[in-house]
């Protein structure tokens, strides 16, 4: 994959557990999102934060192509949903305790699924799946009445300073 493509994943509670029910865990993800399109590390196109799992679509900018920015984001955000936990709620880590000798716990399934676009037709399909996932979970009956997703920039035209038309690099 040439990491300087534009690029869809999915990355998945542990279990698809419901870690990412508490808005405050979606506004870790928001924050660090953030972080890398301010920090220039990323352009954002589109994204979903559902309960269970979350869809970005991104592309790594020039400086960090070689670098693993996927890694360091969910090694962040884990971190930082962790810190939430033990000051408010430590009885639910107990779900998240990792089998893995190399951490206390683990807040993401491994491998997440990654997959490189490159045509106008797959990013928009890849678009339309992120922003109608949470009308198929039955959270709301338009793409752009769910708060944590891109939907609104794109069916409201909505100004949204973390993103990127995608048809800017396609």
């Amino acid at each position: 994959m040439n990491h300087g493509d534009m690029e869809f994943f999915t990355v998945t509670c542990l279990n698809w557990q419901t870690l990412l029910d508490e808005d405050k865990h979606k506004q870790i993800i928001l924050d660090s999102l953030e972080f890398l399109v301010k920090e220039e590390r990323i352009w954002l196109y589109a994204y979903v934060i559902m309960p269970n799992h979350m869809h970005v679509l991104w592309r790594k900018r020039n400086d960090w192509i070689e670098k693993n920015v996927q890694q360091n984001f969910l090694k962040y955000t884990a971190q930082q949903i962790k810190f939430n936990l033990l000051d408010n709620n430590p009885n639910v880590l107990a779900k998240y305790t990792s089998t893995q000798g190399d951490r206390q716990f683990h807040f993401w399934e491994r491998r997440a699924y990654r997959a490189r676009i490159l045509t106008r037709a797959v990013a928009e399909h890849k678009i339309d799946y992120i922003h109608f996932n949470p009308v198929k979970a039955g959270y709301c009956k338009l793409p752009e009445e769910y708060l944590f997703s891109s939907a609104q920039y794109y069916f409201l035209n909505q100004g949204n300073p973390l993103l990127t038309h995608y048809m800017e690099h396609l």
